[in-house]
């Protein structure tokens, strides 16, 4: 029985959400989680963390730009507190879909002799 590769292929979502704004991204959204968190047990009021992506074809490439947006609002004793943070960061569309900061084949780029490849292997 031979089995067939898929053509989806999902993305590490773990990995996706360290590499956003630089690794900068999963430290903003721990503080606003833990900010949230406080006030709402401080406070006895609900809190708010809202995360937005938003993806964007860069020219005609294999790449992504992915517009990051990290809102929240935090309860106080006599209202609230929000922050909005918006931050962009390209990404590769690797097969079937996958995304990462890096692709995941980038092909020979030079020749024996070192000159740019501009004959890149067709799959």
């Amino acid at each position: 029985m031979t089995q067939t590769t898929p053509s989806h292929r999902d993305t590490d979502v773990a990995t996706f959400f360290e590499d956003l704004d630089g690794g900068v991204f999963i430290q903003k959204l721990a503080r606003a989680l833990s900010e949230v968190a406080g006030g709402v047990v401080d406070n006895n009021d609900k809190g708010r963390v809202d995360i937005q992506l938003n993806v964007k074809r860069i020219g005609q490439s294999y790449q992504v730009n992915i517009g990051s947006t990290l809102k929240y609002t935090v309860p106080t004793l006599r209202g609230k507190i929000s922050e909005e943070d918006t931050t962009e960061t390209p990404m590769y569309v690797n097969t079937g879909g996958k995304l990462s900061i890096f692709p995941e084949n980038q092909g020979q780029l030079l020749t024996k002799q070192g000159q740019p490849n501009t004959q890149p292997e067709q799959d």
